[in-house]
């Protein structure tokens, strides 16, 4: 079940808004999922 659509402008944009940000915070996640982790240096962490 969908929610109805909303009708004042600004909430269409907000609405937009959000789900592109769902979207681009859910592609980043399967980004890093992806890379593997580098081999951590406990020698020298600092640099």
């Amino acid at each position: 079940m969908k929610p109805t659509p909303p009708k004042d402008p600004r909430d269409e944009r907000l609405a937009a808004a959000l789900r592109e940000n769902l979207k681009r915070r859910k592609a980043q996640v399967r980004a890093k999922e992806k890379v593997p982790k580098p081999p951590e240096n406990k020698e020298n962490p600092g640099g």
